[in-house]
């Protein structure tokens, strides 16, 4: 874990450039990371590390332990979603992450640490008490990776480390500062699942909350989007609402299409 960010030691010998991606949460949107990182495989683009948060942070994990996209998405169709929202109404938390924890468990290991993973992760998430953003890129990977994704009040917090940890978006949607001191050696893209819709009705109490949560998050990410080198923001996805789950193959598209029809500027950074 680690709040401040080091400059890494230069060397003589020349690198590789690779990118650095910031892969925001969203949702059933976050779905769409998946086909913006097919999509990079399929341009042969190479990712250097990534950061990630909320449903950004367990696209990550995947990507960064070595799941192909297209196999993450398979993986993710095959779960029952009803089950990893089964209520417990405890005083902290509708419910229980027992079912996700032992979801994530079986397809990354329950003793999979960041070290074992084929790239370099940082997840974020939100200590309640603090009130302050958290970065882990160290140790186990579950507790932090459950802790990013623990949407708050829906959710019991995670106590990790002897802090009451919750979704990393409520502070940090888009969580470019573990990547920023890399740059511009290693682009920054952030890639961001939550564009804005201007149009929005708003009907019911539940789309109130829901818009509510959307506008508070998207605030910190306005700053953010500035210090990225690109942007990936699917506008399509403004149609889609947070737990569009079932539509998981339409947001995967979504993300793979947009990204190919970037893909003059993605090259465009290794030209820099």
């Amino acid at each position: 874990m680690k709040a401040d960010f080091e400059q890494p030691e230069t060397s003589n010998k020349k690198q590789e450039t690779t990118l650095s991606l910031a892969l925001s949460g969203g949702g059933a949107r976050g779905i769409a990371h998946l086909g913006v990182l097919a999509a990079l495989d399929e341009l042969e683009i190479p990712v250097g590390r990534l950061s990630g948060v909320s449903s950004g942070a367990i696209a990550a994990a995947f990507y960064a332990a070595g799941f192909p996209p297209r196999e993450i998405l398979r993986l993710f169709l095959a779960t029952n979603v009803v089950r990893l929202t089964r209520p417990v109404f405890s005083r902290l938390g509708l419910l229980g992450l027992e079912a996700v924890e032992q979801l994530l468990a079986r397809h990354l290991g329950s003793h999979l640490t960041f070290a074992d993973l084929r790239l370099p992760l940082t997840l974020v998430a939100t200590d309640l008490v603090a009130g302050e953003s958290v970065y882990f890129d160290s140790g186990p990977l579950l507790p932090p990776l459950l802790a990013s994704s623990a949407v708050p009040i829906l959710y019991r917090a995670v106590e990790y480390q002897g802090r009451q940890l919750v979704d990393g978006g409520l502070l940090n949607n888009l969580p470019v500062e573990p990547l920023l001191p890399f740059a511009p050696a290693a682009p920054v893209v952030g890639v961001h699942c939550n564009p804005r819709n201007r149009e929005a009705r708003i009907p019911t109490l539940r789309r109130l909350i829901e818009r509510t949560l959307h506008l508070a998050i998207s605030a910190n990410t306005t700053p953010r989007k500035a210090q990225c080198q690109l942007l990936l923001e699917p506008p399509e996805l403004q149609q889609y609402r947070p737990l569009s789950y079932k539509r998981g193959p339409e947001l995967f598209e979504i993300g793979y299409r947009y990204t190919l029809q970037q893909a003059p500027a993605l090259f465009a950074l290794f030209n820099e």
